[in-house]
């Protein structure tokens, strides 16, 4: 397959659950001159053929299956999008990526670093383009601090700490998420790989990793706490928490610097309203010159994310974050797991390609 001119990128989505959903709309507000409901979507797949269908609906000439293989050996489709539970999400974006279609997986993208690396041979080869799903990095809030950062406002990063959690609900401790066989961990593998990713994606990559995962609540043989402290080959630290007995929905992330700090709180919905709040250091010192930034509107970051997405396959450029992120973070998660005493997690035989939330 040409991978170098593709005008419009025509689209499969696998795992029609509530993330898959999220990505039928986003490719809707990300396609330029193709106004909702014409995305380029040909099929939709999931285990469950009521929900395939629902979902192809909001596609005109969209087709439902439940054998992702239809998907892999029609040659008019580019690109898949891949919303499946985590045990099935290296192996479907693996079959893709040998059959040459680029491919959009969400986070973590697998259930370790290993199975992200044969991916990465396999791309290698056929020369597509593959996306980790880390949508947090196209909030509004993640993007002004990017640009803040860049600009030089904080000078040179210091250090940064972060939390994010969540209470669960009733059952949370029987849902798919504690199930290592299908989930490779709990929540460090879950919201951690998030803050993980920030972080690097802040201060770069980190050479020492420390920390652990335990549970402390919920029933189940995954974690529900962790606790790390990640250093950079220059030192700079990212001090993380990640909880599902944080009963009170959270997101908050610090960038200091040694001119500024930058306060980021809240992802909207739940977590509240997102809001980023500049602190710049004055010569004198003392109490900073504070701005801040409220972002009311809904959440566009999984329609940045796609368009991001759609460009890296018009460009032919390396997705960021790619595999190599998605690697880095992996092995952050592994390490901890290991330092703490939870084992690697096997697949379970058979599909599960329907019915992640």
């Amino acid at each position: 397959m040409n991978h170098t001119s593709i005008e419009q990128p025509l689209f499969a989505v696998i795992g029609c659950g509530l993330i898959g959903r999220k990505r039928v709309a986003a490719l809707a507000s990300a396609s330029p001159g193709i106004p909702p409901p014409a995305v380029p979507l040909l099929y939709t797949c999931d285990l469950d053929a009521t929900r395939a269908a629902d979902l192809a609906r909001l596609a005109p000439g969209c087709t439902a299956v439940t054998d992702y293989q239809i998907i892999l050996a029609d040659a008019r489709v580019s690109a898949v999008i891949i919303s499946t539970l985590n045990a099935s999400l290296a192996p479907i974006a693996l079959a893709a990526v040998r059959a040459g279609k680029h491919v959009l997986v969400e986070k973590p993208g697998a259930l370790n670093a290993a199975q992200l690396r044969t991916i990465r041979g396999a791309a290698a080869v056929t020369g597509a383009r593959v996306r980790l799903g880390y949508n947090h990095r196209f909030h509004p809030a993640l993007r002004q601090a990017r640009e803040l950062i860049d600009a030089g406002e904080l000078g040179p990063l210091m250090f940064l700490r972060g939390r994010y959690g969540h209470g669960g609900r009733k059952g949370y401790d029987r849902e798919w998420r504690a199930d290592p066989a299908l989930s490779g961990g709990g929540e460090l593998i879950d919201q951690g790989v998030h803050l993980i990713d920030l972080a690097g994606w802040f201060l770069g990559e980190f050479r020492t990793i420390d920390g652990h995962a335990t549970t402390c609540f919920w029933d189940m043989k995954v974690d529900d706490n962790a606790f790390l402290s990640l250093r950079t080959a220059a030192g700079q630290t990212a001090w993380l928490h990640v909880s599902c007995t944080e009963w009170k929905n959270l997101f908050s992330l610090e960038i200091y610097g040694r001119d500024a700090k930058i306060a980021i709180d809240g992802l909207g919905g739940s977590y509240g309203v997102e809001k980023l709040t500049f602190y710049k250091m004055l010569p004198q010192m003392g109490p900073p010159n504070t701005t801040s930034w409220e972002y009311p509107g809904g959440d566009d970051s999984w329609a940045l994310e796609t368009r991001a997405f759609l460009d890296d396959i018009r460009l032919n450029r390396e997705p960021a974050p790619g595999l190599t992120e998605g690697i880095r973070t992996l092995e952050v998660v592994e390490e901890v797991y290991r330092k703490s005493g939870y084992l690697a997690a096997t697949p379970r035989p058979g599909g599960t390609e329907g019915v992640r939330d």
